[in-house]
Parts: structure tokens; sequence; C-alpha cells
């Protein structure tokens, strides 16, 4: 497992899935001839998109950063379709670190797609049970009102059986949330209706979970959007913000879907990279 410090915040990487979305789907209008120079793609149109929950442990709380797909609870369908070459082993993660689901004190929820979502409930004999049974989940009260109400769009991806067995520890924000000092949800919308980032701060450096408003590093351009966005023009605009902010100022960037990467700070220009964490786990694919 792939472990950052980030002054007195310890990341870890967990094992939460590894799925191979349409690349095209993935990048929206941009032309492949300009994409695929950036992130590899397969002989399928497939590019590699890990689902990796992060573990932030931190004055004496672990925090986990979305849960990964889950195991055991797609059927051969939804494997194929969603190009899933390995389900979650979360639980085996934790053990490595001496750890159960139990330690885990809260969950912050980006948004609450399957991908996402996932890990978040299994299977106990027939019935279906949080995975983590001590942990408030936060996410955005918009996020959990479609989650609960999808519509004819986004029901593809939010599953009564990833929130039923939980609702009684989620705990919905309005706007932004400040779980501790130097830990904050912020709401942007764009990918989903409720979709957040989250912003780490300490010692006057910033590293932003950005979730999937730039799912890869290949998605750094504020025009390079998702085709699965709900509100595109809301992801552009958000990550135009953000991205303003963020290169002026020094900012790391965290991703949750990055085979390649998993922390990146560029220069001021977004040209040059200046810091970076690489995945230790080699990608399947790779350019040739």
């Amino acid at each position: 497992m792939d472990r950052f410090e980030f002054h007195n915040m310890t990341l870890t990487w967990l094992e939460g899935g590894v799925t191979a979305l349409d690349g095209g789907a993935m990048f929206g209008v941009v032309p492949k001839a300009l994409w695929s120079r950036k992130y590899p793609v397969n002989e399928l149109n497939q590019i590699e998109l890990p689902c990796e929950p992060m573990l932030l442990q931190y004055e004496g709380k672990n925090y986990l950063i979305d849960t990964g797909v889950g195991a055991g609870k797609l059927n051969e369908k939804q494997l194929r379709n969603f190009g899933v070459s390995e389900e979650s082993t979360i639980e085996q993660s934790l053990a490595e670190l001496d750890m159960k689901p139990e330690d885990i004190d809260a969950i912050l929820m980006t948004h609450l797609h399957f991908d996402h979502a996932g890990g978040l409930t299994r299977w106990e004999g027939d019935e279906l049970v949080p995975v983590f049974p001590n942990a408030v989940i936060y996410t955005t009260q918009v996020e959990w009102d479609e989650m609960r109400n999808p519509n004819i769009r986004s029901r593809n991806t939010y599953w009564k059986e990833n929130w039923e067995p939980v609702q009684h520890l989620v705990e919905p924000f309005e706007g932004e949330l400040e779980v501790v000092p130097g830990l904050r949800m912020i709401h942007t919308g764009g990918h989903s209706d409720g979709h957040a980032i989250i912003r780490l701060e300490q010692n006057g450096e910033v590293a932003l979970h950005m979730a999937d408003i730039m799912p890869t590093h290949a998605h750094q351009n504020p025009l390079w959007v998702l085709a699965y966005d709900d509100y595109p023009m809301t992801s552009v605009l958000a990550k135009e913000k953000i991205m303003k902010e963020a290169l002026a100022n020094g900012y790391k960037f965290i991703f949750y879907h990055d085979a390649y990467y998993r922390m990146i700070q560029w220069d001021a220009t977004g040209k040059e990279v200046v810091d970076s964490v690489k995945r230790t786990n080699e990608a399947m694919i790779q350019f040739k």
C-alpha cells in the first residue's frame, strides 16, 4: 500500500477495486488523439481506473475518503460492463495495518456513485449490513437526497443496496463542512449534483482530493470533463476556479481513480510536475 505523510496527516491508499471504462466516455468531447497521449488505452478503447479509498489518520482519528466498489455485490453483467477486474479488499488492507473496519471513525463521501459507495455495505448471510458500523458518514444533502430518489439517469449508479443499510449513520451537510480543523468537505456539483471535494490543510500547505471532477492527472484541463458528468458546465466552472487558485498557490492534488499517480503538484503554469507520489501497483494498461 502506498503512504504519504502530509505533515501531521498520514494518508494511505487502500485496495477498493479496479475498473476499466471507455476512454471516450471518460474524456467526453476531447478527441482520442489528444487524451491518449496523456493516459494509455487498450485495444478495447478502455482506460484503467482504480477505485482506491484513502485512509486519513489525524489526531488519533481514522477517516476514510470513499469506499471502493465493494465485494460480492455486482452480478456478472455489471462486472463485465464496468470492466471490473478486481473487487474491493479494503478489509484486508486494513488488516495489514493492524486495523479493523470498526476502527474507522468517519467516512467522507465525495459522492455516492456505486464505484465510491459500494464498499459501505456487505452481505452477511442474506442481509446487507454496514462495513464500518462505528463510522459517521458525511455527504452533501443534495447527494443524499438524490441517492434515495434517483432520476431516470442517475438510478443506474445510485443503488438502494448502498444506502439503506447505512442510513442511520449518515449526516448530510449543506455547502461546506469542517470535519475538524484542517479537513474540509466542499460541495462542487458537476460530476453529480451533490459532488464534493476534500481540502486538507497543514502548516500553510494544501492538498485537494478532487474525486471525480478530476479523476486522473490527465483531466487537469478544466475543459476535459467526463461524459458521465451530470452537469458538465458546472464541472468546468468549478475545476477552472479550483485550478486557478491551486496552481497559483502550489496546492497538491490527490486522486481516487488514477492508475499511475496518487498525488501530483504542478508548477504555476500547470505544465511541469514538481512533486508526486506514484502508484506502486503496476497498471495493467500501459503506454506501448
